[in-house]
């Protein structure tokens, strides 16, 4: 129950943490800049994917109460860090909370918004799907290393690993990406992809290929968040992108926690690989009913009008 209560209070704070940094951020930099500095954010978050697995992987090697233990210390020290940065931040939003509404009118503005607009309401909910069929995996990774690789916890450290190192590629690439057309394609392809990849790791007969191919399941995804997170954050104003990015954070958050949970409960009953391979199949049909909607067939095509989304809000 300690683990539970801690997972409780850590995930409390990150849902906090995340839609300020997504405020933020636009803030820094000019609107025809949003997905560079979306992109290189999203860099360096799946850079600690990869760079936090392999910090701990040598002490999961030897698996006693100690080593394991001290992992977390580890942990607690990138935190330590991460503080020391935050408060280097002076940045501020120009949003602003109506103190007469009340904690929850306030969060409902940012629901209501989302909801009543068109483009980021095709977006949030294709998000959803993504995040719950295809990102869900982190409870399967440890008994699909266990089960099908017989690495243990350092095994699951090294498909981390590889996950975040193909996510930190995929980020830094699309950094120099400027053309909403291009935006728009990759959208679609890396949508697909984000359903074919999970096929490649239930596969993979020995560690270094599913190593390899948990990288391409960190780029596939990590661009596809990329570009969504970047289309949310240029249809939103500022005055509403704090709450807009709470909304986003409960969508993509709570569906991944709970289809984790779901996964696991799962893997007790049917095949790990077999789930990956039903999750990305799903994703594909999602992708393919999609299609069929004007609003998402029209980004994939031509990306997003900016100036149109400007002139309907």
């Amino acid at each position: 129950w300690h683990l539970i209560a801690l997972s409780f209070v850590d995930g409390s704070a990150r849902a906090a943490q995340m839609p300020a940094g997504q405020a933020l951020l636009p803030n820094l930099v000019p609107r025809s800049l949003i997905l560079n500095a979306i992109a290189l954010n999203q860099a360096a978050v799946n850079g600690s994917r990869m760079l936090g697995p392999a910090a701990i992987a040598p002490l999961l090697t030897i698996t006693d109460g100690v080593n394991a233990g001290s992992a977390f210390f580890v942990c607690s020290g990138f935190y330590a860090a991460s503080v020391f940065l935050t408060l280097r931040i002076k940045t501020v939003s120009t949003g602003k909370i109506d103190p007469s509404l009340g904690f929850t009118r306030n969060i409902l503005e940012g629901l209501v918004y989302v909801y009543r607009t068109p483009s980021l309401r095709a977006i949030m909910l294709l998000a959803l799907f993504h995040c719950g069929l295809t990102m869900s995996f982190e409870s399967l990774l440890p008994i699909i290393s266990h089960e099908q690789f017989r690495a243990e916890g350092a095994g699951f450290s090294y498909l981390m690993v590889g996950i975040g190192a193909g996510a930190i590629v995929t980020a830094i690439a699309m950094a120099r990406i400027r053309s909403e057309t291009t935006k728009g394609r990759l959208f679609l392809h890396l949508g697909v992809l984000s359903g074919v990849t999970p096929a490649l790791l239930a596969i993979s007969p020995n560690m270094p290929i599913a190593v390899l191919a948990a990288a391409t399941m960190g780029a596939t995804q990590a661009g596809f968040m990329t570009l969504t997170h970047t289309m949310i954050q240029s249809i939103t104003v500022d005055g509403i992108r704090g709450r807009v990015g709470g909304v986003y954070s409960v969508h993509i958050g709570g569906t991944m926690a709970t289809a984790n949970l779901i996964n696991g409960g799962l893997a007790d009953i049917f095949n790990a690989p077999m789930l990956l391979l039903l999750g990305g199949a799903s994703f594909i049909v999602v992708m393919f009913l999609s299609w069929q909607m004007v609003t998402l067939r029209s980004i994939y095509m031509s990306g997003l009008n900016l100036s149109r989304e400007t002139t309907t809000r």
